[in-house]
């Protein structure tokens, strides 16, 4: 759960949106997505538990409608919002400043990752057009050296730039992991992530054919 909703505000944050009308568990999910912009998304674990316990404080009620739990805020929500008012004024400024800094920590992300994968994708070429030139050498008749001829130097079997591109590729491996769990990402964010590292090896896989 994102820090904005500790010490039990999302649940003050819950009867702000039923104030505006009554809900069922999916809708409430919905719209903080949609206030955080979709980089965070409470998961039902999340939020049906703490409709259960504003119902068994009195605060809420449901009925059910098509298979689904409706939830209203009662009179006694109502009230509390009320001797709370500087708490939710408090906390619509709190959320707004935090989906500030999340969305400017995806754009780092993006960032840092479309550069990881240009530097990658560099690497991948060169260490091709090098393991090619080495399958050419290797594949191409020795010749004979003249008797007088000193014997030319063995080449070394690995190449330097395959070396420097395990090497990359773990740097890489390391900096996108350390980004990820460092930014706390919503299970959104994760999944852009995710789809940008296969759209990466999409791209590699299509270069090296």
């Amino acid at each position: 759960m994102t820090a904005v909703f500790s010490h039990g505000r999302l649940r003050l944050y819950l009867l702000r949106l039923l104030d505006d009308g009554p809900k069922h568990g999916y809708e409430l999910i919905r719209l903080l997505e949609e206030r955080f912009l979709g980089h965070y998304v409470p998961s039902a674990g999340t939020i049906y538990p703490r409709l259960q316990r504003l119902e068994a404080d009195g605060l809420v009620t449901h009925t059910a409608a098509g298979g689904r739990k409706v939830y209203e805020i009662t009179g006694a929500g109502r009230a509390e919002l009320r001797q709370r008012a500087d708490e939710v004024t408090t906390l619509e400024s709190d959320i707004t400043a935090s989906v500030e800094d999340l969305s400017a920590l995806a754009g780092e992300i993006q960032t840092e990752v479309r550069g990881s994968v240009r530097d990658l994708k560099r690497e991948l070429r060169e260490a091709t057009r090098q393991t090619r030139q080495t399958r050419w050498d290797r594949s191409a008749p020795t010749p004979q050296p003249h008797p007088a001829a000193p014997t030319p130097p063995t080449r070394p079997a690995d190449s330097p730039l395959l070396a420097e591109f395990d090497r990359r590729l773990a740097e890489f491996t390391v900096e996108v992991g350390s980004l990820v769990r460092a930014g706390r990402l919503s299970d959104t964010q994760l999944r852009t992530a995710i789809r940008v590292l296969d759209g990466a090896l999409d791209g590699l896989s299509r270069l090296l054919r």
